[in-house]
């Protein structure tokens, strides 16, 4: 036990106590210094490089939502329109053929 331990062994233990204390709130703040530089590369790629890679995306997310919808109302909607006529006829056709027999 440290207390019944002569004054010289105790202050020796006090003082590499203090060493030891020094060293882990050195290492502590060299750790938060990493992490602020870390913490500013990370702020610094968000605002120079993804940001603008976002922007480029949803312009391209804009221009192919505009080609979706001139290709629907220019090329499938008439293809649609054509083709239910066409079945129409058909039906038409078929029933017509139903009666001729």
């Amino acid at each position: 036990m440290l207390i019944l331990a002569d004054p010289a062994t105790t202050a020796e233990v006090r003082d590499i106590f203090i060493i030891f204390m020094a060293l882990i709130l050195l290492l502590l703040m060299l750790s938060a210094v990493v992490l602020v530089v870390q913490l500013a590369t990370l702020i610094n790629l968000l605002q120079n490089e993804i940001k603008p890679m976002l922007q480029a995306m949803n312009e391209t997310v804009n221009t192919v939502r505009g080609t979706t919808a001139f290709m629907s109302d220019n090329l499938v909607e008439p293809i649609i329109k054509v083709n239910s006529a066409l079945a129409g006829f058909r039906g038409m056709r078929d029933f017509i053929r139903i009666f001729r027999r």
